[in-house]
């Protein structure tokens, strides 16, 4: 993406229109919930439903759009870390909301980030790489970046899953274990930040097949502009494309959470189990980083594809699990985070095919394959 884009460029009517139609459709339902809160014939539950789910679709092609024009414009892996933050730290802000709510939420914070974590790790991986891998025959990632990241998810995932069935009490911590918990995660996560986008960025670039032959991990070409100098020669349009991006993301969580109630309920009179509410507002929450990551193994963009999922799912655990804890802490509730052995069992198969996976010279639909059956199993456990 080369020249100058003006603010006013970025405004499109058809930006804009998304923007107004998400907003206008969260004010709706906020304003129509006493009417809605009765209990509503099935025909015009899942009318309203499935109006919700297409305005969301609506505007996370707009998140999308606007995704790749910053993706492309400053590079990786900053483009795809500002999509991925302003979805979790809104998922985040949103969790954090029903916990402070009224109501015994104890198993929130779990049941969301354990649905984010399959999805992403089976499901939008397995989808991209099988997408991706039936079009283009040499698809290839910066083996020091995936590696970071999957080094990141193991720590993080076992932290917030698998420790505290073994050390906490009832299957959450307790204040002495969950304060250094907080503190060393929140270290650690930002400490990751710090070297994804400072000394160590061109772990998380995009590597061609010529250079994946040399050193991947310094594969940054030195002609190409610092982000320093993007950012002052296309500071306006950046701007621009955040804000745009953030505006219209925001409603599609704003609705995800409003509409929970009327899926549990939807769920509770077709007789699925209620398990399965959390995996489709967390498939819905993630939609427009889905879309994104897709399209991305369209284009060949091995690296893009996790960074934008890998790098989604570390920001889900890094910035979760220390604010509920200390929510946790500060009203004396209860967070309990041990998952069933099923769910740590699938986990488990999910990090380590996804270390197969990412460990080979190139990725491809067969892997995503694999992914995919995980999902399914995860599916069936769901229903079981």
């Amino acid at each position: 993406m080369s020249g100058t884009t003006s603010p006013r460029t970025v405004l499109t009517p058809s930006a804009l229109a998304r923007v107004v139609l998400g907003w206008v459709a969260f004010l709706a339902l906020t304003l129509a919930k006493p009417v809605l809160d009765g209990h509503l014939p099935t025909l015009l539950l899942f009318a309203v439903l499935a109006a919700i789910v297409a305005v969301i679709i609506v505007c996370a092609v707009g998140v999308v759009n606007e995704a790749e024009h910053l993706a492309h414009r400053i590079g990786d892996p900053y483009g795809t870390l500002i999509l991925t933050l302003s979805i979790v730290l809104i998922e985040v802000i949103l969790i954090s909301a029903v916990m402070l709510g009224p109501g015994d939420h104890a198993t929130i914070a779990r049941d969301s980030v354990m649905a984010a974590t399959m999805i992403v790790l089976t499901l939008i991986v397995g989808a991209a790489l099988l997408i991706g891998g039936m079009r283009h025959s040499d698809l290839r990632v910066n083996p020091t970046g995936i590696s970071a990241y999957l080094s990141m998810l193991v720590v993080l995932v076992a932290v917030a899953f698998a420790f505290p069935t073994v050390i906490g009490t009832g299957g959450a911590y307790t204040p002495g274990q969950g304060v250094p918990i907080t503190v060393l995660t929140v270290v650690l996560y930002g400490f990751f930040l710090y070297r994804q986008t400072g000394a160590q960025s061109t772990d998380f670039q995009e590597v061609s097949g010529a250079r994946a032959n040399a050193d991947a991990g310094t594969a940054a070409d030195e002609g190409q502009p610092g982000i320093g100098a993007i950012l002052r020669e296309h500071r306006a349009e950046v701007i621009a494309r955040i804000l745009l991006l953030l505006v219209t993301v925001t409603p599609i969580v704003l609705l995800s959470h409003d509409m929970a109630v009327f899926l549990d309920d939807g769920l509770d009179r077709l007789g699925a189990p209620l398990a399965l509410s959390g995996v489709l507002i967390a498939l819905i929450v993630f939609l427009p980083e889905g879309i994104t990551t897709i399209r991305a193994a369209w284009m060949g963009e091995a690296q893009r594809v996790t960074n934008l999922a890998h790098g989604a799912l570390v920001s889900c655990v890094g910035l979760t699990l220390p604010v509920v804890l200390v929510i946790g802490l500060l009203t004396d509730q209860t967070v309990v985070l041990a998952e069933s052995p099923a769910n740590l069992l699938l986990l488990g198969v999910s990090l380590l095919l996804s270390l197969t996976t990412f460990s080979a010279k190139r990725v491809t639909a067969l892997h995503g394959a694999a992914h995919l059956f995980v999902f399914v199993l995860y599916g069936i456990s769901v229903f079981s």
